[in-house]
């Protein structure tokens, strides 16, 4: 008997977004898909937040300056962007639509501000995905053992977690991450899901129209 060579229809690629309050653990989710699957890539931000250990230009965030933040804004360069904590956060618009015409998934680690922003340029594109924390005392002992901020930006952290909490009905989907490797199948299964989406197979119709007529 023949093998038969696996199909591959094209499709339009898609905006993933997993927002969630600081210390949820939605970067970690990110960096198990990131490290799992080749065909979706993290957006990479423009933002005008000091480097972090460990994090490298271009790769993590495109560090800029407030002034060049603002020109980009104005010329309309960015599909959503935000300020939080005092430092501002955007998305450049020009990478994000070359990666979905070519098939080719975007990861977003934004906030619900930035969501709302995103949903309004492409929501037909957009998977939204809200990330819980399993209680309150895991949130804030995830925060203290990550070591990045300092005792006041936890507790300021902490008292903006029930207002970024208070917009999980605006999501698609909501996962509880109390156990990340569980947590990452459950992300995992609404990306297949959602790139199997008829209105995102868009080589669908010539697939189906060759097929009928070898009928």
């Amino acid at each position: 008997m023949s093998k038969i060579a696996p199909t591959s229809i094209p499709r339009r690629g898609l905006l993933l977004v997993m927002s969630s309050p600081s210390g949820a653990g939605k970067t970690t989710l990110s960096r198990k898909l990131l490290a799992a699957d080749s065909n979706i890539a993290m957006s990479v931000s423009v933002t005008t937040r000091k480097p972090r250990p460990g994090e490298v230009d271009g790769k993590d965030y495109h560090f800029i300056d407030q002034a060049t933040f603002e020109k980009m804004v104005a010329a309309g360069e960015l599909l959503e962007w935000a300020t939080v904590f005092g430092n501002s956060y955007g998305t450049p618009k020009k990478p994000v639509e070359e990666a979905l015409a070519k098939g080719r998934d975007v990861l977003f680690d934004i906030d619900w501000q930035g969501t709302q922003q995103l949903a309004q340029a492409m929501e037909d594109d957009l998977v939204r995905v809200f990330i819980l924390p399993p209680n309150a005392e895991t949130l804030r002992d995830r925060l203290i053992g990550r070591a990045q901020d300092s005792s006041s930006v936890v507790a300021k952290r902490m008292a903006e977690a029930p207002r970024e909490i208070s917009h999980w009905p605006e999501y698609d989907y909501v996962v509880v991450n109390d156990d990340a490797d569980a947590a990452h199948l459950k992300v995992t299964a609404i990306l297949t899901a959602e790139r199997l989406r008829r209105r995102r197979q868009v080589g669908l119709t010539d697939f189906v129209r060759v097929m009928m007529k070898d009928l």
